[in-house]
């Protein structure tokens, strides 16, 4: 059996030509200037709705099908609120609690500590499934850790009975 070997020029030749390519065609990609998106267009919204998030998360207490869509509709009747707890919106990326009667305060479903979603609220908590961080339900402050941050408030609107995402 004969073996050929491909020549050093040859070599070296393609690989400048593989980089060439690679290069043109990574141009797009970026901008140097520092303003814009490096020339592409989009035809979608800026105010997109946000994607699902990849940690499955289920709400507690009971979510009427009304708490999908975008900011300025209803999230939930201030009844489906239990005093002293709360319920996590994981489609809205929030979860709204009453800390007391009548009080009602949101914040971020995302986790600080590595960005999970929190699963539930109970026993004056937020609490996150990936790694046991626990926030309270009055100000969203860290009540265990991992997590250093606390969850960030969110506007709500609150008028008669209903609770909206500002």
């Amino acid at each position: 059996m004969t073996s050929r070997t491909t020549p050093r020029r040859t070599v070296l030749l393609a690989a400048a030509a593989l980089t060439t390519a690679t290069a043109a065609t990574t141009t797009g990609c970026g901008s140097d200037d520092g303003g814009g998106d490096g020339g592409t267009e989009s035809s979608a919204p800026s105010s997109a709705e946000p994607t699902a998030s990849a940690e499955p998360a289920e709400p507690s207490g009971t979510a009427s099908a009304s708490t999908t869509g975008p900011a300025g509709t209803p999230l939930a009747k201030t009844s489906e609120i239990p005093v002293g707890g709360g319920t996590v919106f994981a489609d809205r990326k929030v979860v709204v609690t009453q800390p007391v009667e009548g009080e009602f305060k949101a914040f971020s479903a995302i986790c600080t500590h590595q960005g999970c979603t929190v699963n539930k609220v109970a026993d004056g908590t937020i609490d996150c499934p990936c790694h046991g961080s626990r926030f309270a339900i009055a100000d969203g402050a860290v009540r265990k850790g991992p997590a250093t941050r606390p969850l960030p408030a969110e506007e709500i609107t609150v008028s008669g009975e209903t609770i909206t995402l500002a």
